[in-house]
């Protein structure tokens, strides 16, 4: 198969991906965009939102990602299934492998591959997904006020987790597998001295229970002990903060990334190790994920890349 040679390639179709293309699309950049593992990205499985500004009713995650498809449609561009499995950034211009077989290259390159949180693995996680379990407790913590949930983890996250949803729910409970939580002293303090926060150390999640969405949790004590205990906790949401990984793998030998496998890129940018290639969007931030935080990168890296090939001559 030969290969085709484009001036712009954006990898990924959530809200940054969507969000780059419309910007050089207008710009005449005549991006071609690769959806990735899924069209629209994690917030087509999410059913409401409610903080995506220009929504004062709140949408779904599939009419917003629609709405954003349309959108770069209506300006020419070129939106293609495929999932990127290889690249060859070496040298300029750079080379992408889509489904193993197909060989884009490309004088800019933006990577909007996302991030995935991590699961514990347990068949009922995607029985109750989106009726019960969420892995953000800032995107879905609001339809949970005056309710009880739980909380899964032991780190920083888990800890901002827990209190941020302590300022909505009627009680918060943290499973932590651990004797101990790995969080930051002061994020420890705050979640200890916290009364609607009750910690359960050494406790691990077995499975979820309720008929029309998540009723309860079962957990176990001192799993695999002659102490070992049953028990169950009545909530309305489960939400799992055990870590994010980075959608980067492919990209690992080329450009810098951090102890997380997030992408680095430059400071107040989208710009990355290597020239005319940059990263927007969740697989470049370890701190908010947000689609309005992803859609905002998507908006700089499609200004950056235009502004790069302004001041290069490319022949595509």
């Amino acid at each position: 198969m030969g290969t085709e040679r484009i001036k712009c390639l954006i990898i990924g179709s959530g809200p940054a991906g969507y969000t780059a293309a419309i910007y050089t699309s207008r710009a005449n950049l005549k991006p071609v965009l690769y959806e990735g593992f899924q069209s629209g990205g994690q917030l087509v499985a999410t059913s409401e939102i409610e903080n995506f500004p220009g929504y004062p009713e709140g949408t779904t995650g599939f009419a917003l990602m629609d709405d954003l498809r349309r959108q770069a449609l209506r300006f020419g561009t070129d939106i293609r299934p495929g999932i990127a499995t290889g690249c060859d950034l070496s040298r300029s211009p750079y080379g992408i492998t889509i489904d193993g077989e197909k060989h884009i290259e490309t004088e800019t390159l933006i990577i909007c591959t996302g991030s995935s949180a991590k699961y514990l693995g347990l068949p009922d996680e995607s029985k109750y997904s989106g009726r019960g379990v969420s892995t953000c407790a800032t995107c879905d913590g609001f339809f949970y006020r005056g309710k009880s949930v739980a909380v899964v983890g032991g780190g920083d996250s888990a800890c901002q987790e827990a209190l941020y949803l302590a300022g909505l729910a009627e009680k918060v409970y943290l499973i932590v597998r651990k004797d101990h939580l790995r969080a930051s002293g002061i994020m420890r303090d705050r979640v200890m001295n916290h009364p609607l926060v009750e910690v359960l150390f050494n406790t691990n999640t077995l499975g979820l229970f309720g008929d029309d969405g998540v009723r309860g949790v079962r957990l176990v004590r001192f799993m695999g002990e002659l102490r070992e205990e049953k028990f169950e906790i009545g909530v309305s949401g489960l939400f799992l903060a055990i870590g994010h990984s980075p959608n980067s793998g492919i990209f690992r030998d080329y450009l810098d990334l951090d102890e997380g496998g997030y992408i680095r890129t430059v400071l107040g940018t989208t710009r990355t190790s290597l020239p005319g290639v940059f990263a927007a969007g969740d697989v470049a931030d370890p701190s908010y994920r947000q689609a309005v935080t992803a859609a905002g990168s998507g908006c700089i890296a499609g200004i950056e890349a235009e502004r790069y090939c302004s001041v290069h001559d490319f022949s595509v």
